[in-house]
């Protein structure tokens, strides 16, 4: 019953930052860790970074620790990516997902997933 929209996508400059946004609808974030993947083309989908419920402890892929911070609003049922000093690596559809267990990296352990948006970074 849960929905997820992704949204905040786009095409920027290497070194610049991006917002990603993505909006639950059907239910409220409560009792589930979010969690945002990316799937470059050509590569498997890769965990990016997450954030618990019960103690919203962060938890993030050694490739981009440092440069994205992922939050959530539960009033606005909201979770975020701040995406900053962006790489042409980091081009890739983004993900948000649910999850019941905390603190997982596992694609197959999330139950809910958006739609993705793209991001684009150009060198």
């Amino acid at each position: 019953q849960v929905q997820l929209v992704e949204s905040g996508g786009g095409l920027v400059q290497a070194g610049g930052s991006l917002r990603l946004s993505c909006a639950a609808s059907g239910r409220t974030f409560w009792g589930y860790a979010m969690g945002w993947f990316r799937q470059a083309q050509g590569k498997e989908r890769e965990f990016v970074a997450g954030i618990a419920w019960r103690t919203d402890i962060t938890y993030y892929a050694d490739s981009i620790k440092g440069r994205f911070t992922i939050s959530r609003d539960n009033a606005k049922n909201t979770v975020y990516l701040q995406m900053n000093s962006l790489k042409p690596d980091d081009t890739a559809v983004y993900y948000c997902a649910a999850s019941r267990l905390d603190g997982s990296r596992f694609a197959r352990t999330y139950d809910y997933w958006g739609q993705g948006t793209q991001v684009t970074v150009s060198s």
